[in-house]
């Protein structure tokens, strides 16, 4: 009888946070380099702890989403430039696999922010998966001026909180938020929650 192959096992999570921890590295020092940067000045410009940023460099963990934000304004790219770096093309449409996508953050209780697809360079967009389990919340960083983001709930109930005023979106059910100002995302019922959000965020003038 002829054995039926099995696919190969998915990456372990520690392996999956040693490629990402090597390819953060490897671009932002790439980056650094090309735009003449020392460990202070991109420390001032990207309002990033010197300390933090040689930890990068030097694959001792993987910076936060707020850090690897801030990383990529300061070095006029794209959060996806910085995971998920992947050459310039022509073509109308680039197809992107499972295997692309990259986990950014992991909650407390389980949630997780994954970076389906993003564009190159500083005039990014970015569609997320965001799970949140219930109780969990997420503090995001302050995006460049202009930035929106279209979130569609999927399951559970969305607090959305964006300049000190909350927001319940529910299953079924999209918000559009301008998030150039301080910005929470939270699960406040009993269930798991989960939401898409596309990320516009315009070059600097």
């Amino acid at each position: 009888m002829t054995e039926i192959a099995r696919p190969p096992s998915p990456p372990r999570a520690d392996e999956q946070e040693a490629v990402l921890a090597a390819t953060v590295a490897a671009r932002i020092f790439e980056l650094r380099k090309a735009k003449s940067l020392s460990f202070d000045a991109l420390s001032q410009k990207a309002g990033v702890a010197k300390g933090t940023l040689v930890q990068i460099e030097q694959q001792r963990g993987n910076p936060s989403i707020s850090t690897l934000c801030r990383l990529a304004a300061a070095l006029d790219v794209s959060v996806a430039d910085l995971v998920a770096p992947t050459e310039a093309t022509a073509q109308a449409v680039t197809v992107l696999g499972r295997d692309d996508a990259r986990q950014l953050w992991t909650g407390p209780s389980g949630g997780t922010a994954t970076l389906l697809a993003g564009t190159q360079g500083p005039d990014m967009l970015e569609i997320w998966d965001w799970v949140l389990m219930p109780g969990e919340s997420f503090e995001a960083a302050v995006h460049g001026a202009g930035t929106r983001e279209l979130i569609h709930v999927t399951d559970g109930t969305l607090a959305l909180t964006v300049d000190g005023a909350t927001h319940l979106v529910s299953a079924g059910g999209s918000a559009i938020a301008l998030t150039d100002r301080p910005h929470a995302y939270a699960n406040p019922g009993k269930e798991p929650l989960r939401f898409t959000m596309t990320v516009h965020e315009p070059a600097a003038e």
